[in-house]
């Protein structure tokens, strides 16, 4: 449960496909990636092999990285590694976050009030992108990062991101679509979305059984900020979230409303 494997590429999102992406963009998120999996100094051949770049691109890329304080070279064996600066510049980077950072106290102190895990996501073309994901303490937990795209229709945060439309708008935009199963409970036919989501909005929340990660539950609900709409999860294993969808959801509504009060404030 740790790790979820609906988790995609932006290549296989649908509205963020590869006519959208620039292939050497992608090349070097592939070569800064492959040092995050393999955690070691490795070779310019290795390099090659891993991320399936050719070595004569790869080459190419290095040496730029090498040339903007990036990467750095070993002499013995001869190998590569990041220096601090990837990080430097993520961390400062993402210190100004307009958003994350607006939310993340009361987000965390949602995570330890219900003991699970919280998400923070935003619609990103036909798909959901994690912004920000504060963990649970728990050993078995539901587990995902920041980036990972999940889909619309499966994902808590995506029915209550589409239950932020209109309802006239949410069946144009599900009207005769097919959705692919992730897993077995997934909802694949639009009437019966459309049906979940309207259910849904008229209760204030909105909730995921096993339907895009097997035995995980999530509660969500949609929220404004910034004029942005953006929606928040508590989500977790079925043998905890069972029995309490519905204090989790009163939780997370009132975070939210306490969100959206302070930035009305500010």
């Amino acid at each position: 449960m740790d790790q979820d494997p609906s988790v995609q590429n932006a290549e296989q999102i649908p509205g963020v496909g590869a006519g959208a992406t620039v292939t050497s963009v992608g090349r070097v998120l592939d070569i800064l990636e492959a040092f995050q999996r393999v955690r070691k100094p490795v070779s310019l051949t290795e390099l090659a092999d891993i991320t399936g770049i050719p070595k004569s691109s790869c080459h190419a890329i290095v040496r730029t990285l090498i040339a903007r304080g990036y990467l750095y070279s070993l002499s013995r064996p001869r190998s590569l590694y990041p220096t601090r600066r990837i990080y430097d510049v993520a961390v400062e980077t993402q210190a100004h976050d307009p958003i994350v950072q607006q939310v993340t106290p009361l987000l965390e102190r949602l995570r330890d009030n219900s003991r699970e895990t919280v998400i923070l996501g935003k619609r990103q073309h036909d798909a959901v992108i994690y912004l920000q994901v504060f963990e649970s303490q728990h050993a078995i937990r539901y587990s995902a990062k920041p980036g990972h795209f999940k889909p619309m229709h499966s994902s808590a945060i995506g029915k209550a991101l589409l239950g932020s439309l209109k309802e006239a708008e949410l069946r144009t935009q599900l009207s005769g679509r097919t959705f692919p199963a992730v897993t077995p409970d997934t909802i694949t036919g639009a009437d019966a979305l459309v049906k979940d989501i309207v259910d849904s909005r008229r209760r204030g929340y909105f909730v995921t059984r096993g339907e895009n990660v097997p035995d995980v539950w999530a509660v969500a609900t949609y929220l404004s900020l910034r004029s942005e709409t953006l929606a928040v999860a508590i989500a977790g294993p079925r043998h905890r979230m069972e029995h309490n969808v519905v204090e989790h959801a009163q939780v997370l509504l009132a975070t939210c409303s306490l969100i959206s009060r302070q930035a009305r404030g500010a």
